[in-house]
């Protein structure tokens, strides 16, 4: 028995030939890992994590519809992320109201996706897939929508850089400034909506927040410095999906407990060292005194 299950999560016969074959998915996990580690940091800065989940589940209603309607996953995916980031920067300008209409959102669009797979007479590996991700998914098409997405993504994000970092801090300040920070906030929500979209396609609907939020919060466990936190954010997000598209091919297993397994793990790992350096700061400082 424990042979078999092995066997399920590893199984790396005729490995070469599959990364060759599968190297799309690879290259969609780099983009992804670019993407999610970049916006990860305003994300958190944000606080807009559970905004991430209700995105991802009007994302995953959009593709769903896209599926059953012929119109394409991709391009229902983007449309749901879009109407759900939207709505969400529109009506959600305080926390509490955005967590309101994320809690809203987020059964309206599981629910919706849910029908439209039931109503779906295709394979079943396809419904799945819209859930938790499926390496084998990303032809060449689908590769170059999501690299053109993620660049629209990572140059409105460069140029949006300086503001929406002060805004991000203080609000108000930026906006007693002169900074538009009702229409900064509603287009990075876009640009949120365009990034779960695309983390859609790789890691499934339900674990989105592996990609875009898990590696920015562990970053975040071992520097204050925005520049080393958003390099480890990016690093962290690639070693995270990239390791796990390389686990996943040798396996029958769905990408996606790989890849959160392996970025829950580092954050983990950043979590401990981020602790160690804070007791090592208070024992120093205590030996000071005496």
């Amino acid at each position: 028995m424990t042979g078999d299950w092995w066997s399920a999560l590893f199984n790396f016969s005729d490995y070469g030939e599959l990364i060759w074959l599968l190297h799309n998915s690879i290259l969609a996990g780099l983009v992804l890992g670019i993407v999610g580690g970049l916006i990860g940091v305003f994300v958190m800065s944000r606080d807009l994590a559970f905004a991430v989940h209700g995105v991802s589940e009007l994302s995953f209603a959009g593709a769903a519809a896209g599926l059953l309607t012929g119109v394409g996953v991709v391009t229902g995916s983007i449309a749901g992320s879009l109407v759900a980031a939207v709505l969400i920067g529109l009506l959600g300008a305080r926390a509490r109201d955005r967590n309101s209409i994320t809690a809203v959102l987020m059964p309206a669009g599981l629910g919706l996706g849910i029908l439209f797979l039931a109503l779906y007479p295709g394979r079943a590996s396809s419904k799945f897939g819209l859930l938790t991700g499926q390496i084998v998914a990303v032809d060449d098409p689908r590769l170059g929508v999501l690299a053109i997405v993620g660049a629209v993504v990572v140059l409105g994000l460069l140029v949006l850089w300086r503001p929406l970092t002060f805004a991000s801090v203080d609000a108000e300040v930026a906006a007693a400034r002169g900074i538009p920070t009702r229409v900064l906030s509603i287009a990075f929500m876009v640009l949120l909506g365009l990034s779960v979209a695309i983390g859609v396609q790789v890691v499934g609907a339900l674990l989105v927040l592996s990609v875009l939020v898990t590696p920015a919060a562990a970053a975040l466990r071992v520097s204050s410095s925005p520049v080393v936190v958003t390099a480890l954010s990016v690093t962290f997000a690639t070693v995270s999906l990239v390791g796990g598209i390389l686990l996943a091919l040798g396996s029958s297993v769905p990408i996606s407990p790989y890849v959160t397994t392996i970025s829950f793990l580092i954050y983990v790992v950043c979590r401990l060292v981020g602790r160690a350096r804070l007791r090592g700061k208070h024992s120093g400082g205590r030996t000071v005194l005496a």
